[in-house]
């Protein structure tokens, strides 16, 4: 138990680091991590409620249908993705990162992919592709990511495969929970330089 004390601890670490770094924001986001028969998942309201200013016992623990087992708060509605990618695909990812990330999010806005500007960024493609349009929290949106994640699962056993939520923001599936946010990170500093560049540019 005390492995998954410590997941619980460093999940909650990582949403605030997240926070801090403008890679997610109140209005949502979530991160998850498989071990074993279990999955550790971000509340309900992580953002808007707690402010990312999470505890160990907020991070919940679910079985593998994404039933509550322990924890203080309630189940993300965003649960379903977080659960098919971890039932389907796993063992090669064992991470879920989704977040609201500053710069990307213009992307998800206007519906466009965004290009691979730095050769960090190379390693998840030549850009960052869009899913077709679904309602947040739905099983379209879940079964949309999860296609759009099976052909790229060499990219999740080396570090992560990546993709946008139109007008909803990014979503990772990663072999790990650090490699996650690192890839988090990259595809957000890459829209940057995208959008940075089109004013030197002009």
């Amino acid at each position: 138990m005390s492995d998954i004390f410590d997941m619980r601890k460093k999940i909650a670490e990582v949403g605030k680091l997240m926070y801090a770094r403008f890679l997610t924001d109140t209005a949502g986001g979530n991160l998850s991590v498989r071990m074993g028969d279990v999955i550790l998942m971000t509340p309900r309201y992580a953002g808007s409620a707690f402010h990312w200013q999470l505890k160990p016992e907020n991070i919940l623990i679910l079985d593998l249908e994404a039933n509550k087992l322990e924890g203080e708060g309630q189940v993300s509605r965003e649960v379903r993705v977080h659960r098919d990618l971890l039932t389907k695909f796993y063992p090669d990812g064992t991470a879920v990162v989704h977040g609201h990330s500053r710069n990307a999010l213009v992307f998800c806005a206007v519906e466009r992919p965004i290009p691979s500007m730095l050769y960090a960024t190379d390693k998840f493609g030549p850009e960052i592709g869009l899913i077709p349009d679904a309602p947040a929290h739905s099983q379209e949106l879940a079964d949309s990511i999860c296609a759009a994640i099976e052909p790229q699962l060499d990219r999740v056993r080396k570090q992560a495969a990546v993709v946008l939520a139109p007008r909803h923001g990014v979503f990772v599936f990663a072999k790990d929970l650090d490699s996650g946010f690192d890839a988090l990170e990259r595809v957000d500093v890459s829209a940057y330089c995208a959008l940075m560049g089109r004013l030197l540019a002009s």
